[in-house]
């Protein structure tokens, strides 16, 4: 996978991105008061290969200037009907507020409408106000049953189905 938008490139996730995708996402949460856990609900940043590539899903970093800026990742879940969790959407603070949280959800969706699941599911914390609205903007409907503990809401969208007389 790789994409443009506007200054930024978001391509797939590569080995010699685990130690600059975890600095992000820690430093990310810790803005937000949130703790980095590498060996519980952080683990999947650690070993991406098993918990993304291994599983049929996508892990994916933003680059601008060659430097990282930004991750967003799906894997299946048992929850749901053939079901996918979007994790990991976190964003550099130089670069928000640009529409790219908005570009990488909607190109995340179509990675996820495109292998054929059905509904796409996300937990975050309310603190994160900006994704709160970003989510319910995008048509995810609350639920519930967080499986996170620093996680106090959870969403779920419904894909379109298409048939093949579409």
């Amino acid at each position: 996978m790789l994409q443009t938008y506007k200054t930024f490139v978001i391509r797939d996730w590569q080995e010699r991105d685990r130690t600059a995708a975890a600095h992000l996402i820690r430093d990310v949460l810790r803005e937000y008061g949130l703790p980095w856990e590498p060996e519980q609900a952080d683990r999947d940043v650690i070993e991406v290969e098993t918990h993304y590539s291994d599983q049929g899903g996508e892990f994916w970093v933003i680059e601008q200037d060659e430097t990282l800026v930004g991750t967003g990742a799906y894997y299946p879940i048992e929850r749901g009907e053939n079901a996918v969790e979007i994790r990991k959407m976190y964003l550099h603070p130089t670069v928000r507020g640009q529409g790219l949280g908005r570009f990488l959800l909607t190109a995340l969706e179509t990675a996820v409408q495109q292998q054929g699941f059905h509904e796409i599911w996300i937990e975050t914390a309310t603190s994160l106000a900006e994704a709160v609205q970003l989510y319910e903007r995008h048509g995810y409907q609350k639920a519930t049953g967080v499986e996170t503990a620093r996680c106090d809401l959870v969403y779920r969208k419904l894909l379109p189905q298409h048939t093949l007389m579409d």
